[in-house]
């Protein structure tokens, strides 16, 4: 599959005949990546998650309860993505409400892992990482509530970049949790992924989390020969599968190769990171779940006496099974009686995480760790909720404190299944973030 770098300098007849072979290609596809093949418009196709608003697309964010609704605007994302020459083209599968690890739960059915079709890409950005790891996509927007980029990424053997928090704008996000979320690129190369967070980031005005700081373009500047003194966390290594292993030891052997400094270091129990997560997350989910009543758009229930009934069949009928778990445990620990015990509690050990992560960076340039435990599972395999929540140990507690963080392909498992490593940056240091990336992955020279 070609690059965003070299399609750059592509004319618009060409770029024509590569979307129309991109649409062919989805539509043989038996993955379940694409569930919509709208066309966004002249530029270089990028795929777009179900939940960013495109004007005139239907959105529906794996959702029953979204079926019918047709955005009637453009996300900032894609305003400026069409602003740098791209264009919005298809939406991609996910979890319903970006609530997942394995893009099972959409009302669409689950999404195959292009490695091998009885896995699952990851969740809940799997449409988009199945889509640019099966090659019918050349890249694709996700979003990251939890881990939702870098996690299907590592799975599908792709790159996932999350920016920081407040760095590209959520106006036009479906939001799940709205101190969490955060857009970003899903490609095949580090510069891939620069190019494509330079087309998006940026201040806005429409969104009161949007930070309102200089920015310098990052794809220009990127220096793989810069060292860079980076921090492994040994004890979440530890916690991870033999596979997982091995790809971390891969990584450390390659950086130091290049010249980096290695040094070793230990974080809280991963443990305490999606206990703090999943009370703050859902809390916020609950919130902003409300809104979808059948009253304003989507899906209405038939066949109600009043107007608590309406909301009552509308809910039960248009969400799925995951995102009303979510939606109890979330009024639960912001009810009264349990709002300073649960979600107070959290917010307080969410501060402890950050300071955690501020102590490293005080000695180190950039983090290193795993983004997964083990390789992608069977569909079907983590049938047990808990057990699904798990998977997103290592990455849950980037989105709590709002850190830039990648997740690149290292090497196959025992499986011969993709394994991804992750590298964590300081807030709003996406430059020296992704020139460390692109440094690891000229030097592991990865092979999808």
């Amino acid at each position: 599959m070609i690059s965003l770098k070299e399609l750059l300098n592509k004319s618009k007849e060409e770029i024509k005949e590569i979307k129309d072979e991109i649409l062919k290609k989805a539509k043989e596809s038996d993955i379940n990546a694409y569930i919509g093949f709208e066309d966004g418009g002249d530029g270089i196709p990028i795929l777009i998650k179900d939940n960013i608003q495109v004007k005139n697309w239907s959105i529906t964010c794996g959702s029953n309860i979204l079926q019918g609704y047709i955005a009637p605007y453009n996300a900032t994302a894609i305003e400026n993505l069409k602003k740098n020459g791209f264009a919005p083209l298809g939406r991609a599968n996910m979890d319903e409400f970006a609530m997942g690890s394995t893009t099972e739960s959409s009302f669409y059915g689950p999404t195959k892992n292009p490695h091998a079709k009885d896995r699952v890409p990851g969740g809940s950005s799997g449409g988009s990482a199945a889509a640019v790891g099966a090659n019918i996509a050349i890249a694709a927007l996700g979003s990251d509530t939890g881990g939702s980029i870098r996690q299907p990424a590592a799975y599908c053997g792709v790159v996932g970049f999350k920016p920081t928090y407040g760095r590209v704008s959520r106006y036009g996000l479906g939001a799940y949790a709205s101190s969490l979320d955060q857009i970003g690129p899903i490609t095949r190369s580090v510069e891939d992924a620069a190019i494509l967070y330079d087309a998006i980031c940026g201040y806005d005005p429409k969104d009161s989390t949007s930070a309102n700081i200089e920015y310098k373009p990052t794809f220009p500047n990127l220096d793989p020969n810069k060292k860079f003194k980076i921090a492994l966390i040994e004890n979440f290594v530890e916690e991870a599968s033999e596979d997982i292993q091995k790809g971390i030891e891969d990584t450390i052997d390659a950086l130091s190769k290049r010249g980096h400094e290695i040094i070793k270091v230990k974080m809280h129990n991963p443990k305490y990171y999606i206990s703090t997560y999943y009370i703050v997350a859902t809390a916020e989910a609950a919130t902003n779940l409300a809104r979808y009543d059948g009253i304003r758009y989507g899906n209405r229930a038939k066949d109600y006496k009043d107007l608590k009934e309406l909301y009552f069949k509308t809910r039960s009928e248009g969400f799925g099974e995951e995102v009303k778990r979510r939606i109890l445990l979330g009024n639960f620990v912001l009810s009264s009686g349990y709002y300073d015990a649960y979600y107070l509690k959290a917010q307080k050990v969410r501060h402890i995480i950050r300071d955690d992560f501020n102590k490293i960076f005080s000695e180190a340039d950039i983090i290193l760790m795993p983004v997964t435990p083990n390789v992608a599972p069977k569909i079907g395999e983590l049938s047990d909720p808990l057990e699904m929540y798990k998977s997103d140990i290592f990455t849950v507690g980037i989105n709590l404190v709002g850190l830039p963080a990648i997740s690149i392909p290292v090497r196959k498992s025992s499986l011969n299944l993709p394994v991804g490593v992750q590298l964590v940056g300081k807030a709003f240091d996406e430059i020296n973030l992704l020139s460390a990336a692109l440094s690891l992955e000229e030097a592991i020279s990865f092979k999808n």
